[in-house]
């Protein structure tokens, strides 16, 4: 019982990482990649979907990045849709062929983002710190059942602390690499 409550534990610390990461990868860093636009969705004969199951998205250069629609008709639709986005770019239309290019960032625009990484790494250890507690109330719920020992519960707490310093130490490393990523011309 005590050992799956740590897998539980530790699957979930292990998805509020992949979420972090995944939020990470809509910060833009100074160059292009295909996955800066995977969070924008199009509406796709009447459903939303995720811009890349409704184009191809592609790195043209450094700064610039190609988004070639499926079909002709998408253009436009394609084109709001990153217009619309919160990453405050300005796509352009070549035929049926959509050029992102990507602004320089300033070093205010810099420190911002820098300060989005470490908001998002907070809200990464808050999740984590809540997982630890949903987990330590769980084996306070086994003790109290008399379903494991006083001896028990110590070692399970102790199992769940380690996997939280762990879990938390890899938020801080992602938060680091991305704000270093960020500070990197």
């Amino acid at each position: 019982m005590i050992d799956d409550i740590q897998q539980d534990a530790e699957q979930r610390m292990e998805k509020s990482v992949d979420a972090l990461r995944g939020e990470l990868r809509k910060l833009r860093t100074g160059r292009a990649h295909s996955s800066l636009l995977d969070h924008i969705t199009v509406e796709y004969y009447g459903s939303e979907m995720p811009l890349n199951q409704a184009a191809n998205i592609g790195v043209e250069d450094a700064r610039t990045l190609t988004v070639k629609p499926w079909e002709k008709s998408m253009v436009p639709v394609v084109e709001k849709a990153i217009m619309n986005s919160d990453l405050g770019l300005n796509p352009a239309t070549n035929g049926d062929l959509i050029r992102v290019p990507l602004p320089p960032l300033t070093e205010e625009r810099r420190k911002e983002m820098g300060k989005l990484v470490r908001q998002e790494a907070e809200k990464a250890r808050v999740a984590i710190r809540n997982i630890r507690r949903d987990a330590n109330s769980d084996l306070k719920g086994l003790l109290k059942e008399k379903e494991i020992s006083e001896d028990d519960e110590r070692a399970g707490e102790e199992a769940i602390q380690k996997l939280t310093d762990k879990y938390t130490g890899l938020v801080d490393q992602v938060a680091e690499e991305k704000e270093q990523d960020l500070m990197s011309l």
